[in-house]
């Protein structure tokens, strides 16, 4: 077997083993810190299409993603940018957000979603085109829950699109005081089965929105 075969035919097999140390890694996480993973299993394929497959990948120069884990939402993002498009990657856990620098070297970091409007500054990037979130919001308290949204919304540009999902309604209330458009979708094959919100900003600046929960 030549050199060049067998770097092919050891590749699959290396890119398996990735895949198998993450999904241990996330694992492991949830054991040690439930309320903060919010799922024993990363996101499906499913899921990950249901929501990302429709976005306007040529029209958006600037892509946050929150809750990264182990980067299931990042590497479809990779693979559907366009090459001038800017990502930043939140995660709070940082031997997760490690392995996601290790993967995509080009793309920015940082670990905490209620200063998303502070690291788009920090790292020289304008607001967002589109934020994506994989955060457990339930698992959170109402104070955070408030930060993070109110920070995505800041963070959003006009006509932003804010796309998360959950497993359950809880965040609808919440997300209709900030956003004027909110869809909801439902996406049964994920496991478990999760609603899939997406939000817009609207052209027109709007201010003195407050939460009420």
């Amino acid at each position: 077997m030549s050199g060049v075969d067998a770097g092919i035919k050891m590749q699959p097999a290396k890119e398996e083993s990735g895949k198998m140390t993450s999904r241990v890694a996330f694992l492991y996480k949830f054991f040690l810190e439930p309320g903060k993973i919010g799922s024993i299993t990363p996101s499906s394929s499913f899921l990950t299409s249901a929501m990302l497959a429709s976005l306007p990948w040529d029209h958006m120069e600037t892509i946050v993603e929150l809750g990264a884990g182990t980067g299931v939402f990042t590497h479809f993002i990779a693979k559907h940018k366009k090459a001038s498009c800017q990502v930043l990657v939140i995660e709070r856990d940082f031997a997760m957000r490690k392995l996601l620098r290790i993967a995509h070297p080009t793309f920015h970091y940082g670990a905490k979603a209620e200063r998303l409007d502070w690291l788009l500054h920090r790292h020289n990037l304008p607001p967002a085109d589109c934020i994506i979130s994989g955060l457990p919001f339930a698992a959170f308290s109402k104070p955070l829950r408030r930060e993070i949204v109110t920070a995505v919304y800041h963070s959003l540009k006009p006509g932003g699109i804010f796309v998360a999902f959950q497993y359950s309604l809880q965040m609808k209330k919440t997300l209709n005081t900030y956003f004027n458009e909110v869809i909801i979708d439902f996406v049964p094959l994920n496991m478990p089965p999760a609603f899939v919100y997406y939000c817009k900003k609207q052209s027109a600046a709007i201010t003195g929105r407050r939460v009420e929960e």
